[in-house]
């Protein structure tokens, strides 16, 4: 195959999955046509809304992303309490309910990373524009205050909305290089008088966070996120990406952020959609994993006893804690979104410790929040409900099997994308772990590169987190499958 059509191949295979999943590649005619009305981004005419453009916003995200959903600001306070802010764009003030746009985005739910191509949920015109917290440009927005203590604790929370400006545009790699003290302040910091020590605060606040949801139960894991890398349109590597410190910020803050908005709702006596991870279905894979290692979790699934599991794999088995993580997280299985009537009892997220938790931080990139964005307008506006509880019904589970979906098209174009680059070495044996063990399948993974495939030999007895070693025997570019024999 000629290595320049690699993009080309990718882009074909990557419609057709979306194809196959009932996800749309393109927009359709009449929400372009709709889409030519919308000439420039909102203004707040909303009465109480704040001017808080004064304030040293940021965001921080991938080096090549332009739909910016978030703003942070953090303020220290006396007594030892942080002013914690976290701006989301408002684009429900452009994306109206039942509109074309909105229409496409309730269908697809998300938008949609491949390797090769990105499908958005909502027009570029918007999601990397005009709803998009953008560098130097005044944004309405959703914000979500928070005081916290120094022991990382939310006392208080509100949610309002207001006009922002982004200060900086942050990129993970080079600001996390930073706060690991492994590079240097990244430039677009230096340009912001006092953002440094904004930063440097925010970094304190969020490493409380962490360690309080890590005292309550919440799980640590260290996971590789392996992507095929281009150089031009051609395929050149398999470049393996460890979360770090900036990540972690973020990751902390929006946990934070979902929290207080599932509290809002709760409080306003609205309905909401709720994200949700129930009791793990295979603990007694998980108890026998720990068991291995040499530590006795409980009978019945238990997120504080995991929690100390996997601190102790951190602090004794460090080399294999990637691996440990891995293992665990395809066990807990993935989430859902539920419905939750004010007065129930919340279901919670057994990997994050919380009980009351949504999706709200993101509305440009997943229709979820977008909903819950309209919930809260009207929360705040003290209007009626906007979605029957019958609709956010239908909408949970949609999202749910939509959100599926759209995991198995970027796997699937990252599986096709990985075939590509490992078809040169079929004969060859490699160290790997399983990640997956069913009836009908085995899948293992590499520990170099980070690539993954199916066992179709020698996988009898085999279960999540055993090591092997494995022989590359067949390669199907078009289908993704990377296939594998047990070596003894």
């Amino acid at each position: 195959m000629n290595q320049n059509a690699n993009r080309i191949t990718l882009k074909q295979i990557a419609r057709r999955a979306m194809i196959s999943r009932g996800l749309a590649p393109d927009f359709p005619a009449e929400l372009l046509e709709e889409l030519k009305g919308i000439n420039a981004p909102a203004t707040n005419k909303t009465d109480g809304a704040r001017d808080m453009r004064n304030l040293r916003w940021c965001s921080v995200d991938n080096d090549d992303s332009l739909d910016l959903d978030q703003l942070t600001y953090a303020e220290q306070l006396p007594g030892n309490k942080v002013r914690l802010l976290v701006a989301i764009a408002d684009v429900d003030a452009l994306v109206a309910k039942q509109s074309d746009i909105d229409n496409y985005a309730s269908q697809n739910t998300s938008t949609i990373y491949t390797v090769a191509q990105i499908f958005p949920m909502l027009p570029e015109k918007l999601s990397n524009d005009f709803t998009s917290m953008r560098r130097g440009a005044d944004r309405c927005a959703v914000v979500v205050e928070m005081i916290v203590d120094d022991d990382g604790a939310v006392k208080q929370s509100d949610v309002y909305r207001a006009t922002v400006c982004n200060h900086a545009k942050l990129r993970y790699e080079s600001l996390g290089d930073w706060l690991e003290e492994n590079g240097p302040i990244p430039s677009e910091i230096l340009t912001v008088e006092g953002l440094a020590e904004n930063i440097r605060l925010q970094d304190r606040i969020a490493q409380n966070m962490k360690e309080l949801r890590y005292e309550h139960g919440a799980l640590e894991f260290k996971t590789i996120e392996a992507r095929p890398v281009f150089d031009g349109d051609a395929l050149s590597e398999i470049k393996a990406e460890l979360k770090n410190r900036a990540k972690s910020l973020i990751e902390d803050f929006m946990i934070a952020a979902n929290g207080a908005t599932a509290q809002y709702l709760a409080e306003k006596r609205f309905p909401s959609l709720r994200r949700v991870v129930r009791t793990p279905k295979r603990w007694d894979r998980i108890v026998e994993l720990a068991s291995e290692s040499g530590f006795s979790l409980p009978e019945k699934a238990d997120s504080k006893s995991l929690s100390a599991y996997m601190k102790f794999i951190k602090q004794n088995d460090p080399h294999h804690f990637v691996d440990m993580s891995l293992s665990v997280l395809k066990l807990l299985g993935p989430g859902e979104y539920v419905v939750e009537i004010p007065g129930s009892a919340p279901e919670g997220h057994f990997g994050l410790a919380v009980k009351d938790y949504t999706h709200s931080t993101a509305p440009n990139r997943r229709f979820p929040d977008l909903v819950t964005q309209r919930l809260l307008k009207s929360a705040m506006a003290g209007h009626s409900v906007p979605y029957s509880v019958e609709q956010l019904e239908e909408i949970a589970h949609h999202c749910t099997v939509k959100e599926d979906d759209a995991r198995k098209v970027e796997r699937q174009v990252e599986k096709s994308a990985m075939a590509m680059l490992m078809k040169p070495r079929i004969g060859e044996v490699f160290e790997a772990i399983v990640t997956g063990a069913s009836p009908k399948a085995t899948w293992i993974r590499l520990f170099h590169p980070h690539a993954e495939g199916k066992l179709v030999n020698g996988y009898r007895g085999l279960e999540v987190g055993h090591k092997l070693k494995a022989r590359l025997i067949h390669i199907d570019v078009e289908e993704g499958f990377i296939d594998f024999e047990r070596v003894d």
